[in-house]
């Protein structure tokens, strides 16, 4: 019923930009949060990002700074700008949704429904 869809992902040279986008749908909720994960090869899956119904928001240390979420409840649309990549960034993103606790957190456990990923590559 819930699915989540991103898009955006591409390559990128070091230093530049790439905006990943998230669209929801089948979910009739505005008080949930979204979030961004990703996973590197061989590497354990780790929060971005994470906005709550009301606008608060979390970041990863590792990309604050660089990174901007944000959200359309209108839309159930939720953005992800991603400025200054580093190589360090390359992985796969995964959109995900809470519904169920209204605080943004960049622990995995918290979210029950997640896209299928879309690939970042930056050198």
């Amino acid at each position: 019923h819930v699915q989540l869809v991103e898009s955006g992902g591409g390559s990128a040279q070091t230093g530049g930009s790439l905006t990943l986008s998230c669209a929801a749908s089948g979910m009739t909720y505005t008080d949930y949060c979204m979030a961004w994960f990703r996973r590197a090869p061989g590497q354990t899956r780790e929060g971005v990002a994470a906005i709550s119904g009301d606008g608060l928001i979390d970041y990863a240390d590792s990309v604050k700074g660089r990174f901007t979420i944000s959200r359309d409840n209108a839309k159930n649309f939720v953005v992800l700008q991603m400025n200054n990549l580093k190589p360090e960034d390359t992985a796969m993103y995964y959109c995900a949704a809470d519904l169920v606790t209204d605080v943004p957190g960049l622990v995995e456990s918290q979210y029950y429904y997640w896209g299928q990923g879309t690939q970042v590559t930056v050198s």
